[in-house]
């Protein structure tokens, strides 16, 4: 019975970490770039859909741990500890390889862990800030990782973009982690359109966005959400 009773325990616990082994795939992807990996897709890409999966275990392991009724202090650690890695270092490290592609050994390439740096700390913040229960302060670290994941797929088209161009754009959204500006939560608790309509018009623009533009229309959505979150007044 107790080794039923800690399977059951462990069983968000290994979820998450199963969004840390994608993160941790996702960096070693992002430093080869545009080697072939995973039956000839191109690096970057194969590191997009490790953070995708990553994505998919950070919403498994919660779903799981309220299913089982097993929340834990030390899974929200845990968990915060993963999404570090797999929407923070992960996507910094994507951005890097491809400012390296465009300028190479450019220090100013360094310029793109401020992504992960910052993502630590609005982690830190949000862990001990109990007014973001319902809602969020700062824009969370996963729209931060899906932001990186469209605006990556464009430049990986355009590497001629200069850094300074791109640069003030790895430091706004950044710091949009770890602003005070509100922002609507995407966690949907259950499918009443009143209660969910700003999470549903996100995703009917997400599928806007993706339909007119393709990949880089994630990172559009991201910035329809910030604007969206700072338009709303509820």
């Amino acid at each position: 019975m107790n080794l039923l009773v800690a399977i059951k325990k462990n069983i968000p616990n290994t979820i998450t970490c199963l969004n840390l082994l994608c993160g941790a795939l996702a960096c070693i992807f992002a430093l080869k770039f545009d080697e072939e990996v995973l039956w000839g897709i191109e690096a970057y890409r194969a590191a997009f859909i490790m953070i995708a999966m990553a994505a998919v275990f950070d919403f498994l392991d919660g779903f799981a741990a309220r299913l089982l009724n097993v929340v834990s202090a030390i899974g929200k650690e845990l968990d915060s500890l993963c999404d570090c890695v797999s929407f923070g270092l992960a996507p910094g490290l994507i951005m890097y390889a491809m400012m390296q592609a465009s300028s190479p050994d450019s220090w100013l390439c360094y310029s793109a862990l401020l992504i992960p740096i910052l993502g630590a700390v609005r982690l830190a913040k949000f862990n001990v800030d109990t007014r973001q229960a319902t809602s969020f302060i700062g824009m969370p670290i996963p729209a931060n990782a899906i932001f990186w994941i469209g605006f990556a797929s464009w430049y990986a088209n355009n590497l001629n973009t200069p850094l300074w161009v791109v640069i003030p754009l790895i430091v706004v959204v950044s710091l949009l982690m770890v602003s005070n500006i509100p922002m609507f939560s995407l966690k949907v608790k259950n499918l009443n359109f009143k209660q969910n309509y700003k999470v549903y018009f996100l995703v009917l623009a997400f599928f806007l966005f993706i339909f007119t533009s393709g990949l880089p229309g994630m990172a559009w959505t991201i910035i329809f959400y910030v604007l969206a979150s700072i338009v709303d007044k509820d």
